[in-house]
């Protein structure tokens, strides 16, 4: 390896990371290929965060296929977020995870992204309907 390349200097900035993921569309199962495009994550690396997060679960079916919830794609750009861009480990993630959740942290905003998704489907019919 040359000593010369900073090999930091070629990463994206922790900003540069987050402000490229897409929006989550209000779907309610997504596959592990839709999971890792809207994660920015490849499947076998979130296969591997199952076995490593107890929160993550998702919903197996024929052919033991994964579905993802809204809620699961939220905590796996959490967990992106943890260790890409603040740099924990995959143990210092799991503690910061238990610790969020003891807290009731992560609790109190997956309820308000429900809550925010809730108003966007009512504002939606309300706009279809006046129409």
């Amino acid at each position: 390896m040359n000593p010369s390349i900073d090999l930091a200097a070629l990463e994206p900035k922790s900003a540069d990371k987050k402000a490229n993921l897409p929006p989550i569309p209000a779907k309610r199962y997504f596959t592990i290929g839709e999971v890792g495009d809207l994660c920015d994550v490849k499947p076998h690396v979130l296969r591997y965060w199952e076995q490593e997060f107890n929160q993550l679960k998702p919903q197996k079916r024929r052919g033991n296929r994964r579905y993802y919830q809204h809620h699961e794609v939220m905590l796996i750009r959490r967990i992106r977020d943890l260790l890409y861009t603040d740099g924990f480990t995959i143990h210092g993630a799991k503690n910061r995870l238990e610790e969020l959740d003891s807290q009731g942290q992560i609790r109190v905003e997956l309820e308000a992204v429900f809550n925010i998704l809730g108003d966007l489907k009512n504002l939606g019919k309300h706009v279809r309907s006046s129409n």
